[in-house]
């Protein structure tokens, strides 16, 4: 069953050619505000977790310090502190779950929709430009 397409977003021209990236609507639930709202994520198969800026954890109500699990993580970018929360809700079209999410220490990058209980519980389709959610 289908349950969310969306369209690739024009990123730039490099000497290669043109760079198109994989983005997403996901509604998330902000206990802060009692309300449900979206943030636009990369759909990023290469990433372990779904990792959203330091922004929106105030936004979700969720205290980094207090609420989370700090651990240093090593990537492209070299390594980083993440404050992981065990269970953030989340939804795309008629699907919802609870998984785990990490918030880096900086605004400077997007947000990321990751592998672990979220893309892997879905079938992802990446074809013309799309990226297609099916369960």
């Amino acid at each position: 069953m289908l349950i969310g397409k969306f369209s690739f977003k024009r990123i730039g021209i490099t000497d290669l050619g043109e760079i198109f990236r994989p983005y997403a609507q996901v509604i998330v639930f902000s206990k802060k505000r009692n309300e449900w709202f979206p943030i636009e994520m990369v759909v990023d198969t290469g990433a372990d977790y779904t990792m959203l800026p330091k922004r929106y954890a105030d936004l979700l109500g969720i205290n980094r310090e207090k609420d989370c699990l700090c651990k240093t993580t090593l990537g492209i970018g070299g390594s980083e502190n993440v404050y992981f929360h065990k269970s953030l809700q989340v939804r795309i079209g008629k699907w919802d779950s609870e998984i785990p999410v990490g918030f880096l220490g900086r605004d400077d990058i997007p947000a990321l929709l990751g592998r672990l209980a979220f893309l892997e519980a879905l079938k992802v389709i990446f074809y013309h430009r799309y990226v297609t959610f099916m369960i």
